[in-house]
């Protein structure tokens, strides 16, 4: 079944001499139970791939399906709903509310989708807890390192029944041991039954996913996977191996 489905998708920034073409026809599915590494040069059009995958953004041409529902045809309340229902979005600034302690930051969605405090709050300790974080939910965000931040955020995107998990570097701030664990956590979610796209510039945390997809001046260029030697998609001209 596919989850994600962007269909000969452009994104246009400005107009005239001055028009920024952050994709050029770009066009990917990801289905239930897959794990689709996004990988390419700064300014390739990642984010912007992301953007429209999780509805904050819009096409200037073509579609976004997300679980069956075209974002196009979605109202603002009606894209907002789905975001709190079906999507999970690690950022890459990471968007954690400083007035929030770790926990509220966590059961934000669900409480915004009408969950009580008392049944949402529970859950978000859980969460918590999978990013080797117990006992830290009482504190704020400024109370906790860049990686624990992160590790909120993370916790955050995959809390509740998220179809789609969208991961902007997720890893970024992280050590290696416990960037495994997070990889490991996304990777769970997926094999349960969620779509996920990891944006990554490690070949390695690439190795991760089902496929690969490379992106150069907001057109696919080229597809792998799944990587049996990494490294070696950082070596072949063009960025991937076919």
């Amino acid at each position: 079944m596919t989850i994600l489905e962007l269909d000969a998708v452009h994104r246009v920034h400005g107009s005239g001499a001055t028009a920024v073409h952050a994709l050029r026809g770009v066009s990917v599915s990801v289905g239930q139970g897959e794990l689709v590494a996004v990988m390419g040069p700064s300014g390739s059009g990642k984010s912007t791939l992301l953007n429209l995958a999780g509805g904050l953004d819009s096409p200037t041409q073509g579609t976004v399906t997300v679980d069956g529902t075209s974002l196009g045809e979605c109202g603002r309340r009606a894209l907002a709903a789905l975001r709190r229902r079906r999507v999970g979005y690690v950022f890459q600034d990471l968007n954690l509310l400083a007035s929030l302690t770790a926990a509220e930051n966590v059961a934000l969605p669900l409480e915004l989708d009408g969950m009580p405090v008392r049944k949402a709050r529970p859950l978000a300790e859980a969460a918590l807890s999978e990013v080797d974080l117990d006992g830290l939910g009482q504190r704020f965000p400024d109370e906790l390192s860049g990686g624990q931040q992160q590790r909120v955020a993370i916790a955050r995107a995959l809390i509740g029944e998220r179809r789609l998990i969208l991961a902007d570097e997720p890893t970024g701030a992280l050590d290696s041991q416990t960037g495994e664990a997070v990889l490991r956590l996304l990777r769970s979610k997926v094999d349960g039954g969620a779509a996920g796209v990891l944006v990554t510039h490690d070949a390695r945390h690439a190795a991760w996913a089902d496929r690969v997809v490379f992106l150069r001046d907001g057109v696919i260029v080229d597809t792998a996977g799944p990587l049996d030697q990494p490294d070696e998609l950082l070596n072949v001209p063009g960025g991937a191996r076919s």
